[in-house]
């Protein structure tokens, strides 16, 4: 702790005399065992503009998906830890602290976490940055609990643990025999254990051909998967879970098969035991009923193209001859027509979008642009079509970024449109666009009816809609898909925050384009 101590000593003294040279300091952080990020207090929620490589092999986030993030992201929904409000106390006095922490990898691991946090001071003494160091002490704590468990556990102890672990097994034998997914359970060399009746059934094969044998020589060899024998061997040094791994092989005698895999060691109390439980759901069929569906809008989607262009180009010539039409029911009926063509055309561009996306043929225009600009002029345009809605802007960035902006565009109007769509009691929505490391954020916040955590996991899934907003507001749920596709295809990330009843943030990054990337433009 003392070394990391005066490893930070020294950076704030850096920081602090020499700013012009951070990018030189922070390069060489990058060799640091400790993972260390930077935030910046300045910014609304103190974002994390710099982490070095050992902190994203800690997390399992790449760079793109931390910046722009608060640092309690890793926290997860483990949100009632003290340590929590230790750190945020420590922030808003501007103080040092440090703690242990739990929190949780991208794949959802827990691990705990020291974390020591400094702030740096300008010549006015305020704080504009914290530093934070991190280190992964998982395996201390596991040793501490260890050593608490075997002295605490007697003889009789002992005795009835290991009957209420036989108990369990009992039970999950009983899961597996009745569940309705093929299950298999493995030793530490693969071989089969166990196998449940939808198993043998599905790829038709006898308890005696399978048990006891390897699961890569099964059935000929027709488990010797390369993909599925990489991650399985990787399962039991790691403790990682393999989750909704997709393998798609064809099988001799039962024909082709895509699969659903889900694999984990099996834990009883904390410890885990040298077994692994395979999931296997079968979605060849699923499969073959998405690709029908995307077919089908694609082709439904261009066909209905033609003649809505025809027909609208038919009531616009009917609207310039009405102009002297004596009856102005006539010409009122004309102007709802051509806004409900503007709506069902609005309709099949985002079918067609989403048919592109799933095909991998959506066509990007890569130039750069003014975001500043670009984000201001879409939110005036949306400013025209909702006179009475206050839509406040913050912030400015002076970036250029690179991109197809008219996709940019289709975005901030999405996210701009169900601001407003989604907030039926609020006339509000702010806006703010920072600039954060080397990434632009985009920030659209509305004080409507928030999204609560289950659905917040599926929002960004195509034709997904909340349960909630599904019977008062109309809607396919594909423009939060369209949108998280853009920003990904732009080598951004796009999420949101909220909370039942207190509104929803929506953020969006962008690249910035570096200044020899200007230079020759």
């Amino acid at each position: 702790m003392e070394k990391n101590t005066s490893h930070i000593d020294k950076l704030k003294q850096h920081i602090h005399n020499k700013s012009n040279d951070l990018d030189l300091y922070l390069k060489a952080l990058n060799s640091a065992y400790s993972g260390i990020i930077i935030t910046d207090n300045m910014q609304h929620d103190n974002p994390i503009i710099y982490c070095n490589t050992a902190f994203e092999t800690i997390s399992g986030y790449s760079h793109n998906e931390i910046i722009g993030h608060n640092c309690r992201f890793l926290q997860a929904q483990d949100r009632s830890q003290p340590e929590r409000q230790i750190i945020k106390d420590s922030i808003i006095r501007g103080e040092e602290c440090k703690v242990e922490i739990r929190n949780y990898r991208k794949d959802g691991t827990l691990f705990w976490n020291e974390l020591f946090i400094s702030p740096v001071k300008n010549d006015e003494g305020k704080v504009t940055h914290f530093i934070g160091v991190q280190n992964d002490i998982t395996a201390r704590k596991k040793a501490e609990h260890d050593l608490r468990e075997e002295k605490s556990h007697v003889e009789q102890k002992i005795q009835e643990r290991t009957k209420e672990l036989q108990d369990k097994e009992i039970f999950l034998s009983s899961i597996i025999e009745t569940v309705r997914e093929s299950l298999l359970v493995l030793d530490a060399n693969y071989v089969v254990l166990s196998a449940n009746k939808h198993f043998l059934n599905s790829f038709k094969v006898s308890s005696e051909e399978t048990v006891g044998k390897p699961l890569f020589e099964l059935g000929k060899k027709q488990w010797n998967i390369n993909s599925l024998k990489e991650l399985l061997t990787q399962i039991l040094p790691t403790n990682n879970p393999v989750i909704d791994y997709e393998v798609d092989n064809l099988f001799p005698h039962i024909g082709r098969k895509v699969m659903l895999l889900n694999a984990y060691r099996i834990e009883f109390e904390g410890h885990y035991k040298d077994r692994i439980l395979i999931a296997i759901e079968d979605i060849t069929e699923k499969k073959e009923q998405d690709r029908r569906k995307d077919d089908f809008l694609s082709i439904a989607s261009h066909e209905l193209k033609t003649p809505l262009t025809t027909i609208k180009g038919l009531v616009q010539i009917l609207q310039r001859m009405s102009g002297d039409h004596p009856n102005p029911k006539f010409v009122n009926t004309l102007d709802k027509m051509s806004s409900y063509v503007d709506r069902l055309n609005l309709l099949i561009t985002k079918l067609l979008d989403t048919a592109k996306i799933q095909s991998g043929n959506i066509e990007l225009h890569m130039e750069p642009f003014d975001i500043d600009k670009t984000i201001r002029d879409a939110i005036d345009n949306i400013k025209l079509a909702v006179p009475g809605y206050e839509i406040c802007i913050s912030g400015t960035t002076g970036a250029i970024v690179e991109g197809d902006e008219l996709q940019i565009i289709q975005v901030v109007n999405n996210l701009l449109s169900n601001a407003i769509k989604y907030s039926p009691d609020s006339d509000k929505v702010d806006v703010g666009i920072h600039k954060v490391a080397n990434f632009v954020k985009i920030s659209v916040r509305d004080y409507g009816m928030g999204i609560n955590y289950q659905d917040r996991l599926k929002i960004f899934e195509r034709f997904y809609r909340a349960s909630h907003i599904q019977k008062k507001f109309p809607g396919l749920g594909i423009g939060l898909y369209v949108s998280h596709e853009i920003i990904a295809n732009h080598k951004g990330t796009l999420w949101v925050e909220s909370e039942p009843g207190e509104g929803s943030t929506f953020n969006f990054t962008l690249p910035i384009i570096n200044n020899d990337d200007n230079d020759g433009a």
